[in-house]
């Protein structure tokens, strides 16, 4: 079949179509990017002859996001954004005929919905009909910045547009963590910025207040030159950086120490600790990541020879079994957790969910294992002695790239998921079931947060992640998200081999 879509009749047809929608449009513009007008234009569409339907009114009650369903042609890519990209399922289609439009929810107010904010749909909305409240996106930007969302780890990557050095509005860019995806506070946290109470020009204590005569209870909050005066960049670095020197000068390097903050970028990391060990004299430098995933790095760098993960989220499109525990990324980590959703609802993949409280993603999982809290230790023994009793273990990956199976076996046997079933309050064969379905996939993935690390037993639990994964067959061990150690632990755990050719440079990094 030979299709011409440049012909009399196919270009009369696209023109017609374009006509019926622009009858629609409204008077006013609601975007500066109107994917209508710009392919009317492109076919040389003038004035439409029909008359205009009645359109429903503003929806003006979410505080970051404007309906106008005046504007709506119905091509439902803010129902694909919110159900296919983002799997909130807030948007929906409803009614029938001239009268079908967008939804949310129930024909709910947008404010009154369910919707997160996440804004997928403002960024897929051709016409305008979805656009950042307060007519934000009318204002023609100066310019656009491409930072690096900071609110958490994922690493998403932004679009600022900038007016007068404020930012308009925020859009996402195509990134290996986020393509192109945003969250709440990715899209809209930015307000911050320009609040009257943010600082903007550095402060230095003023001589006629010192610290050891007037302390920082007696700021006023609304005025804070009750103590400090305005001083320039230079000023301000000078009289820092000589503090610190004299410190320094006086009672030596171990006086002084820095602490991290996991809101900065790996470059700003280096910088840091480079300032403190270089410029200090000092290695007394830390970063809050050590505290709360300490565990997690210990029970890596003990099993697979790297403190880091292994893979991205996005590795779950070439899974087929994912197992999330005690984690909540839907909430912590939105982004990431749009990834985990995709491929929970795609066909052939299997999301199992291991968590004592329920969190959003149990939604779109397949298997849900509520263990008694405290108890995923047991229940992570239990999936190991099940995968080594009914031989799916890969034994050759174990023989050539693992040390310590052999203390591990005799550990598992007294981990019967018939015994462990009352513990943990997971039924035997489901744990059975999931063991299997986990060791028998060509390529699994595990996740788990702080819902592991955050316990005194963190790294047995981390431990036990690592050791369901290097136990299945045909695959390299996959594990995510994270949790540290007791050397003399080791042996409840599975320990991983390096390949020789990696280890120097992994030793190097």
């Amino acid at each position: 079949m030979i299709a011409h879509s440049d012909s009399e009749r196919a270009l009369k047809s696209q023109r017609m179509v374009l006509e019926l929608l622009q009858s629609d449009m409204p008077e006013p513009d609601y975007t500066l990017k109107n994917e209508l007008d710009r392919w009317s234009k492109f076919v040389d569409l003038g004035k439409p002859r029909f008359q205009s339907r009645t359109e429903p009114p503003a929806d003006l009650s979410h505080p970051a996001i404007a309906v106008n369903l005046a504007a709506c042609i119905q091509c439902t890519r803010c129902v694909r954004a919110c159900r296919d990209v983002q799997n909130n399922d807030v948007i929906g289609y409803a009614y029938r005929g001239a009268r079908a439009l967008p939804v949310f929810d129930l024909d709910d107010p947008m404010g009154d919905s369910s919707c997160v904010a996440c804004g997928e749909c403002v960024q897929a909305c051709p016409t305008g009909t979805l656009m950042p409240s307060n007519g934000m996106g009318l204002i023609k930007p100066d310019k656009q910045v491409e930072p690096v969302c900071l609110y958490c780890g994922v690493g998403c990557l932004l679009t600022y547009h900038i007016k007068d050095n404020k930012i308009l509005h925020v859009e996402g860019r195509d990134g290996p963590s986020n393509h192109n995806r945003l969250c709440v506070k990715g899209r809209y946290g930015y307000d911050y910025v320009h609040h009257k109470g943010r600082l903007t020009k550095p402060l230095i204590r003023r001589d006629d207040a010192p610290k050891d005569k007037v302390g920082i209870d007696a700021v006023d909050p609304n005025d804070p030159y009750t103590l400090f005066r305005e001083a320039t960049g230079e000023e301000a670095l000078d009289k820092a950086a000589g503090g610190l020197r004299k410190i320094r000068d006086q009672h030596g390097s171990s006086a002084l120490a820095g602490f991290g903050c996991a809101k900065g970028s790996n470059e700003e990391a280096y910088l840091f600790q480079k300032l403190v060990r270089v410029g200090f004299g000092t290695n007394n430098v830390d970063h809050c990541t050590r505290l709360c995933h300490s565990t997690s790095v210990a029970a890596l760098m003990e099993m697979i020879g790297s403190g880091a993960v292994s893979n991205q989220v996005e590795d779950v499109a070439n899974s087929e079994v994912m197992i999330v525990i005690s984690a909540n990324p839907t909430e912590n980590h939105p982004v990431a957790a749009t990834f985990i959703k995709n491929a929970a609802h795609t066909p052939g993949k299997t999301l199992i969910v291991m968590d004592p409280k329920g969190n959003p993603l149990v939604r779109h999982g397949h298997y849900y294992l509520q263990f008694k809290a405290d108890s995923d230790i047991a229940v992570l023994n239990a999936m190991m002695q099940t995968i080594i009793e009914e031989g799916l273990t890969d034994n050759e990956f174990i023989a050539t790239r693992t040390t310590g199976f052999d203390e591990l076996k005799e550990h598992l046997k007294d981990y019967m998921p018939e015994k462990i079933a009352p513990i943990c309050g997971i039924p035997a064969e489901t744990i059975r079931e999931v063991a299997r379905m986990y060791a028998k996939a060509k390529a699994s993935i595990i996740f788990w947060g702080m819902g592991i690390s955050q316990h005194v037993h963190g790294t047995d639990s981390a431990r036990g992640d690592l050791a369901v994964s290097h136990l299945g067959p045909d695959r390299p061990p996959r594990h995510g998200p994270a949790s540290a150690a007791r050397p003399e632990q080791r042996a409840r755990g599975l320990g991983f081999r390096p390949d020789p050719d990696v280890l120097p440079r992994l030793r190097k990094c």
